[in-house]
Protein backbone atom coordinates (compact mmCIF):
# COMPACT_ATOMS: atom_id res chain seq x y z
CA UNK A 1 0.00 0.00 0.00
CA UNK A 2 1.80 3.26 -0.67
CA UNK A 3 1.00 5.86 1.50
CA UNK A 4 1.93 2.49 4.90
CA UNK A 5 4.94 2.67 3.03
CA UNK A 6 5.23 6.49 2.61
CA UNK A 7 4.36 6.49 6.46
CA UNK A 8 7.41 3.92 7.41
CA UNK A 9 9.77 5.85 5.14
CA UNK A 10 8.86 9.05 7.17
CA UNK A 11 8.29 7.58 10.34
CA UNK A 12 11.75 5.88 10.10
CA UNK A 13 13.77 9.55 8.64
CA UNK A 14 13.67 11.79 11.65
CA UNK A 15 11.99 15.03 10.41
CA UNK A 16 14.90 17.26 12.23
CA UNK A 17 18.40 16.44 13.92
CA UNK A 18 19.29 17.88 17.24
CA UNK A 19 22.73 19.36 17.23
CA UNK A 20 23.98 19.10 20.74
CA UNK A 21 27.67 21.39 19.57
CA UNK A 22 30.67 19.93 21.78
CA UNK A 23 29.17 17.01 23.69
CA UNK A 24 30.79 17.38 26.56
CA UNK A 25 31.94 20.70 26.60
CA UNK A 26 28.62 22.83 26.90
CA UNK A 27 29.44 25.08 29.80
CA UNK A 28 32.63 26.12 27.38
CA UNK A 29 30.10 26.84 24.33
CA UNK A 30 29.53 30.23 24.99
CA UNK A 31 33.73 30.68 25.45
CA UNK A 32 34.14 28.54 22.21
CA UNK A 33 31.92 30.93 19.99
CA UNK A 34 34.15 33.78 20.50
CA UNK A 35 37.33 32.40 18.52
CA UNK A 36 34.80 30.70 16.11
CA UNK A 37 32.86 33.81 15.93
CA UNK A 38 36.77 36.10 15.14
CA UNK A 39 37.51 33.42 12.85
CA UNK A 40 34.46 33.35 10.30
CA UNK A 41 34.83 37.18 10.95
CA UNK A 42 38.68 37.10 9.43
CA UNK A 43 37.80 34.43 6.92
CA UNK A 44 34.88 36.61 5.43
CA UNK A 45 37.19 40.11 5.58
CA UNK A 46 40.45 38.11 3.91
CA UNK A 47 38.37 36.25 0.94
CA UNK A 48 36.12 39.05 0.14
CA UNK A 49 39.23 41.71 0.09
CA UNK A 50 40.65 38.72 -1.86
CA UNK A 51 38.34 38.31 -4.13
CA UNK A 52 37.65 42.24 -4.98
CA UNK A 53 40.79 43.07 -5.32
CA UNK A 54 41.83 40.21 -8.26
CA UNK A 55 38.43 40.94 -9.58
CA UNK A 56 39.11 45.09 -10.09
CA UNK A 57 42.62 44.85 -10.77
CA UNK A 58 43.26 43.89 -14.34
CA UNK A 59 47.50 43.19 -13.52
CA UNK A 60 46.04 40.08 -11.46
CA UNK A 61 44.25 38.69 -13.89
CA UNK A 62 46.90 36.28 -14.08
CA UNK A 63 46.27 31.93 -13.89
CA UNK A 64 48.25 31.76 -10.16
CA UNK A 65 45.79 34.79 -9.37
CA UNK A 66 42.30 33.19 -10.83
CA UNK A 67 42.99 30.30 -9.07
CA UNK A 68 43.60 32.31 -6.06
CA UNK A 69 39.92 34.24 -6.32
CA UNK A 70 38.75 30.26 -7.08
CA UNK A 71 39.88 29.36 -3.74
CA UNK A 72 38.82 32.17 -1.88
CA UNK A 73 35.36 31.36 -3.52
CA UNK A 74 35.34 27.96 -2.16
CA UNK A 75 36.59 28.97 1.48
CA UNK A 76 33.61 31.17 1.44
CA UNK A 77 31.10 28.46 1.01
CA UNK A 78 33.19 25.54 3.27
CA UNK A 79 33.14 28.19 6.51
CA UNK A 80 29.83 29.73 5.70
CA UNK A 81 28.17 26.35 4.83
CA UNK A 82 28.93 25.92 8.35
CA UNK A 83 29.86 27.81 10.94
CA UNK A 84 26.83 30.67 11.05
CA UNK A 85 25.02 27.19 12.34
CA UNK A 86 27.74 26.23 14.88
CA UNK A 87 27.30 29.41 16.16
CA UNK A 88 23.98 29.42 16.56
CA UNK A 89 24.14 26.07 18.94
CA UNK A 90 26.93 28.03 20.53
CA UNK A 91 24.10 30.60 21.50
CA UNK A 92 21.58 28.02 21.78
CA UNK A 93 19.44 30.28 19.41
CA UNK A 94 18.24 26.90 17.34
CA UNK A 95 19.89 24.18 17.98
CA UNK A 96 17.79 21.75 15.16
CA UNK A 97 18.22 21.47 11.54
CA UNK A 98 15.75 19.68 9.34
CA UNK A 99 16.50 16.17 7.51
CA UNK A 100 17.20 17.97 4.37
CA UNK A 101 18.26 20.82 5.57
CA UNK A 102 20.97 18.60 7.28
CA UNK A 103 21.57 16.66 4.15
CA UNK A 104 22.33 19.91 2.17
CA UNK A 105 24.64 21.38 4.57
CA UNK A 106 26.68 18.07 4.59
CA UNK A 107 26.78 18.46 0.34
CA UNK A 108 27.98 21.75 0.45
CA UNK A 109 30.22 21.18 3.25
CA UNK A 110 31.99 18.68 1.42
CA UNK A 111 31.80 19.79 -2.02
CA UNK A 112 33.43 22.94 -1.42
CA UNK A 113 36.34 21.39 0.61
CA UNK A 114 36.85 18.70 -2.93
CA UNK A 115 36.80 21.27 -5.09
CA UNK A 116 39.17 23.31 -2.88
CA UNK A 117 41.32 20.05 -3.44
CA UNK A 118 41.31 19.83 -6.60
CA UNK A 119 41.87 24.21 -6.92
CA UNK A 120 44.90 23.44 -4.90
CA UNK A 121 46.24 20.40 -7.17
CA UNK A 122 45.84 22.97 -10.26
CA UNK A 123 47.68 25.53 -8.44
CA UNK A 124 50.50 22.93 -7.73
CA UNK A 125 50.57 22.23 -11.49
CA UNK A 126 50.77 25.86 -12.21
CA UNK A 127 54.06 26.57 -9.80
CA UNK A 128 55.55 23.36 -11.53
CA UNK A 129 54.75 24.80 -15.33
CA UNK A 130 56.26 28.04 -14.16
CA UNK A 131 59.07 26.78 -12.47
CA UNK A 132 60.02 23.91 -14.63
CA UNK A 133 58.32 24.69 -18.10
CA UNK A 134 58.25 28.46 -18.39
CA UNK A 135 58.53 28.95 -21.44
CA UNK A 136 55.60 26.92 -22.25
CA UNK A 137 53.39 28.70 -19.39
CA UNK A 138 51.56 30.89 -21.86
CA UNK A 139 50.25 28.44 -23.87
CA UNK A 140 49.07 25.67 -20.97
CA UNK A 141 47.15 28.41 -18.40
CA UNK A 142 45.13 30.16 -21.31
CA UNK A 143 41.75 31.89 -20.00
CA UNK A 144 39.64 28.87 -20.81
CA UNK A 145 41.60 26.41 -19.99
CA UNK A 146 41.47 27.92 -16.47
CA UNK A 147 37.66 28.67 -16.92
CA UNK A 148 37.65 24.80 -17.67
CA UNK A 149 39.63 24.11 -14.90
CA UNK A 150 37.40 25.53 -12.30
CA UNK A 151 34.23 23.48 -14.06
CA UNK A 152 35.98 20.35 -13.63
CA UNK A 153 36.73 21.37 -9.65
CA UNK A 154 33.01 21.94 -9.34
CA UNK A 155 31.83 18.88 -11.54
CA UNK A 156 34.14 16.66 -9.66
CA UNK A 157 33.22 17.25 -6.55
CA UNK A 158 29.27 17.11 -7.58
CA UNK A 159 30.13 13.67 -8.74
CA UNK A 160 31.91 12.78 -5.52
CA UNK A 161 28.82 14.02 -3.06
CA UNK A 162 25.45 13.71 -5.41
CA UNK A 163 25.75 9.89 -4.25
CA UNK A 164 26.17 10.38 -0.56
CA UNK A 165 22.50 11.74 -0.24
CA UNK A 166 21.32 8.53 -1.74
CA UNK A 167 22.75 6.71 0.62
CA UNK A 168 21.85 8.49 3.46
CA UNK A 169 18.63 8.78 2.22
CA UNK A 170 17.71 4.92 1.60
CA UNK A 171 18.99 4.76 5.71
CA UNK A 172 16.43 4.04 8.60
CA UNK A 173 16.96 6.83 11.47
CA UNK A 174 14.41 4.82 13.86
CA UNK A 175 13.71 8.75 15.50
CA UNK A 176 17.86 8.68 16.34
CA UNK A 177 17.74 12.41 16.11
CA UNK A 178 20.29 13.46 18.51
CA UNK A 179 23.91 14.55 17.01
CA UNK A 180 26.33 15.40 18.70
CA UNK A 181 28.03 17.32 16.29
CA UNK A 182 28.17 21.48 15.19
CA UNK A 183 27.37 20.69 11.78
CA UNK A 184 26.26 17.78 9.20
CA UNK A 185 28.96 15.51 7.93
CA UNK A 186 28.23 12.65 6.30
CA UNK A 187 29.87 10.38 8.24
CA UNK A 188 28.39 11.68 11.54
CA UNK A 189 24.49 11.81 10.36
CA UNK A 190 25.07 7.74 8.93
CA UNK A 191 26.35 7.18 12.15
CA UNK A 192 22.64 7.80 13.31
CA UNK A 193 21.33 5.27 11.19
CA UNK A 194 19.90 2.04 12.70
CA UNK A 195 21.12 -0.04 9.79
CA UNK A 196 24.21 -1.75 8.38
CA UNK A 197 26.16 1.72 7.27
CA UNK A 198 28.85 -0.51 5.92
CA UNK A 199 28.09 1.10 1.97
CA UNK A 200 28.94 4.76 3.64
CA UNK A 201 31.91 3.81 5.52
CA UNK A 202 33.45 2.06 2.33
CA UNK A 203 32.43 5.13 -0.06
CA UNK A 204 33.44 7.78 2.18
CA UNK A 205 36.55 5.57 2.17
CA UNK A 206 37.16 5.66 -1.50
CA UNK A 207 35.96 8.92 -2.10
CA UNK A 208 38.44 10.13 0.24
CA UNK A 209 41.65 8.41 -0.92
CA UNK A 210 39.94 8.72 -4.75
CA UNK A 211 39.97 12.68 -4.11
CA UNK A 212 41.79 14.58 -1.43
CA UNK A 213 43.93 11.73 -1.40
CA UNK A 214 45.04 11.35 -5.11
CA UNK A 215 45.15 15.04 -4.54
CA UNK A 216 47.74 15.11 -1.86
CA UNK A 217 49.99 12.64 -3.66
CA UNK A 218 50.09 14.29 -7.00
CA UNK A 219 50.52 17.88 -5.87
CA UNK A 220 53.26 15.73 -3.08
CA UNK A 221 55.27 14.75 -6.57
CA UNK A 222 54.93 18.44 -8.45
CA UNK A 223 57.14 19.83 -5.61
CA UNK A 224 59.32 17.12 -5.84
CA UNK A 225 59.82 17.66 -9.32
CA UNK A 226 59.44 21.89 -8.32
CA UNK A 227 62.43 21.20 -6.09
CA UNK A 228 64.87 19.19 -8.49
CA UNK A 229 64.14 21.88 -10.81
CA UNK A 230 64.96 24.63 -8.12
CA UNK A 231 68.23 23.52 -6.84
CA UNK A 232 69.68 22.73 -10.77
CA UNK A 233 69.18 26.71 -10.99
CA UNK A 234 72.58 28.58 -11.23
CA UNK A 235 71.74 31.47 -9.27
CA UNK A 236 70.93 31.19 -5.33
CA UNK A 237 68.85 34.23 -6.28
CA UNK A 238 66.92 32.48 -8.54
CA UNK A 239 66.13 29.41 -6.16
CA UNK A 240 65.28 31.72 -3.01
CA UNK A 241 62.83 33.17 -5.52
CA UNK A 242 61.14 29.96 -6.57
CA UNK A 243 60.84 28.81 -3.21
CA UNK A 244 59.45 31.77 -2.34
CA UNK A 245 56.56 31.28 -4.84
CA UNK A 246 56.13 27.94 -3.69
CA UNK A 247 56.55 28.21 0.16
CA UNK A 248 53.26 30.01 0.37
CA UNK A 249 51.66 27.71 -1.27
CA UNK A 250 52.90 24.73 0.58
CA UNK A 251 51.88 26.49 3.84
CA UNK A 252 48.41 26.46 2.74
CA UNK A 253 48.33 23.19 1.54
CA UNK A 254 49.79 21.96 5.46
CA UNK A 255 46.99 24.04 6.68
CA UNK A 256 44.52 22.71 4.58
CA UNK A 257 44.86 19.03 4.49
CA UNK A 258 46.66 18.40 8.11
CA UNK A 259 43.26 18.55 10.37
CA UNK A 260 40.91 16.87 7.47
CA UNK A 261 43.14 13.91 7.24
CA UNK A 262 42.88 14.07 10.69
CA UNK A 263 39.30 14.55 11.24
CA UNK A 264 38.88 11.83 8.61
CA UNK A 265 40.79 9.24 10.17
CA UNK A 266 39.68 9.83 13.96
CA UNK A 267 36.28 9.16 12.51
CA UNK A 268 37.66 6.19 11.03
CA UNK A 269 39.77 4.30 13.75
CA UNK A 270 39.83 6.58 16.71
CA UNK A 271 37.73 5.06 18.69
CA UNK A 272 39.51 5.85 21.95
CA UNK A 273 39.69 9.51 21.01
CA UNK A 274 37.16 12.02 22.81
CA UNK A 275 34.50 12.99 20.80
CA UNK A 276 35.46 16.80 21.48
CA UNK A 277 38.36 16.56 19.81
CA UNK A 278 36.78 14.70 17.06
CA UNK A 279 34.30 17.93 16.77
CA UNK A 280 36.91 20.47 17.25
CA UNK A 281 39.19 19.10 14.28
CA UNK A 282 36.10 19.07 12.56
CA UNK A 283 35.89 22.69 12.97
CA UNK A 284 39.43 23.07 12.36
CA UNK A 285 39.13 21.96 8.68
CA UNK A 286 36.21 24.22 7.82
CA UNK A 287 37.53 27.48 9.49
CA UNK A 288 41.39 27.43 9.78
CA UNK A 289 42.00 27.34 5.57
CA UNK A 290 39.26 29.94 4.97
CA UNK A 291 40.85 32.32 7.78
CA UNK A 292 44.61 31.92 6.51
CA UNK A 293 44.63 31.69 3.08
CA UNK A 294 43.90 35.24 2.32
CA UNK A 295 46.58 35.94 5.16
CA UNK A 296 49.44 33.73 3.66
CA UNK A 297 48.64 34.46 0.45
CA UNK A 298 49.01 38.24 0.97
CA UNK A 299 51.93 38.59 3.39
CA UNK A 300 53.89 35.91 0.88
CA UNK A 301 52.97 37.63 -2.27
CA UNK A 302 54.10 40.84 -2.91
CA UNK A 303 52.28 41.92 -5.66
CA UNK A 304 48.53 41.23 -4.00
CA UNK A 305 50.14 42.79 -0.65
CA UNK A 306 50.33 46.22 -2.75
CA UNK A 307 47.16 45.95 -4.27
CA UNK A 308 45.27 45.11 -1.18
CA UNK A 309 46.71 47.98 0.87
CA UNK A 310 45.65 49.91 -2.10
CA UNK A 311 42.25 48.97 -1.35
CA UNK A 312 42.09 49.20 2.28
CA UNK A 313 43.82 53.17 2.09
CA UNK A 314 41.32 54.24 -0.62
CA UNK A 315 38.65 53.13 1.42
CA UNK A 316 40.25 54.61 4.54
CA UNK A 317 41.16 57.45 3.34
Amino acid sequence: HPTMAALNQTSLQPASFLLLGMAGLEDLHTWLSIPFCLMYIAALLGNFILLFVIVTERSLHEPMYLFLAMLAMADLVLSSSTVPKALSVFWSLSKEISFHACLTQMFFTHLSFIAESTILLAMAFDRYVAICNPLRYATVFTHSVIARIGLAAIARSFCVMFPTIFLLQRLPYCRHSIMPHTYCEHMGIARLACADISVNIWYGFATTLLSPGVDVVLIGVSYVLILRAVFRLSSKDAQLKAVGTCSSHACVILIFYTPAFFSFFTHRFGRNIPHHVHILLANLYVLLPPMLNPIVYTMKNKHIREKVSQVLFRTGQ
